[in-house]
């Protein structure tokens, strides 16, 4: 996500331009493809998250689990992935969760040819193909992981120009693609962007076509909330399925373990393990 692999001046200049509980439910806000599928209980947690680009160690992870977060955002792949990922392991995955801890599989695919994040860029002619591709990979590193199907994936999307109305069209078309992809694996849609632009394209478009259905928001506001700061329709992305990164680079020790994370109210999926 953007602040692993921006510069806190740089994050801020992208931004301007461009108690916890589990709970069982359909989760199938806005997945237009799910229907014919039976599909499992979706798990959701609320309650405190953070994310840092490299998931931490075992001992930290044990360390941090005082209670102040309960869920931990971790990057199982995508080729604009930030950080190698030592720890990420099946074994970690079961150890983390055996502790307590709920787990947010982010994937980091290509991204927008009018932004400025990413090698890999999304292009009109290649947006379908990609998408679906890339969301098998993610499937296959989720699964490889022990995170199993009825679990999220999040679509990490970077700020870009969404007024460029061609690179605009490619994102939903690459986004479209991923998510059905994903449904048909029964795996969930979901997806981070920024308020300001990628966010904003996926709540704002009209034809809501295999969209995703829970949307996780950057508005780095301090605001520890998924509710009195939601920028978008009030009846949007309700029953569990908001997230939202209210805090970035908090520099932060606990248990003799310091980590550099980014702070997100959760009320939305995680993935299902164990």
């Amino acid at each position: 996500m953007s602040g692993h692999r921006q510069s806190k001046k740089r994050r801020y200049i992208t931004w301007g331009v461009a108690g916890a509980a589990v709970v069982a439910g359909a989760g199938i806000a806005a997945q237009t493809s799910m229907a014919a599928t039976t599909w499992p209980a979706q798990k959701t947690f609320t309650g405190r998250a953070f994310d840092t680009c490299a998931a931490p160690s075992l001992a930290a992870m044990k360390a941090w689990n005082t209670g102040f977060y309960g869920a931990a955002a971790v990057y199982i792949g995508g080729k604009n992935r930030g950080c190698a990922q030592p720890n990420l392991t099946a074994s970690w995955v079961k150890s983390v969760s055996a502790v307590g801890w709920k787990l947010v599989p982010l994937y980091v695919g290509a991204q927008p040819s009018c932004g400025s994040g990413g090698s890999e860029k999304i292009s009109a002619a290649t947006a379908a193909s990609v998408g679906k591709s890339e969301a098998d990979d993610a499937v296959s590193k989720a699964a490889a992981l022990g995170m199993k199907a009825g679990s999220p994936v999040y679509l990490d999307m970077e700020a870009y120009d969404t007024t460029n109305t061609s690179c605009n069209n490619a994102v939903l078309t690459y986004v479209r693609a991923f998510d059905k992809e994903l449904h048909a694996k029964t795996y969930r849609a979901g997806y981070y962007g920024f308020t300001s632009s990628s966010a904003k394209a996926i709540a704002n478009a009209t034809d809501k076509t295999d969209l995703p259905g829970n949307l996780w928001y950057a508005l780095w506001d301090q605001k520890n909330t998924t509710t009195t700061d939601w920028p978008f329709g009030a009846s949007q992305y309700t029953g569990h399925s908001r997230a939202h990164q209210y805090l970035v680079n908090s520099k932060e020790t606990r248990g003799g373990y310091t980590i550099t994370v980014d702070r997100d109210a959760w009320d939305a999926p995680v993935a299902i393990t164990g």
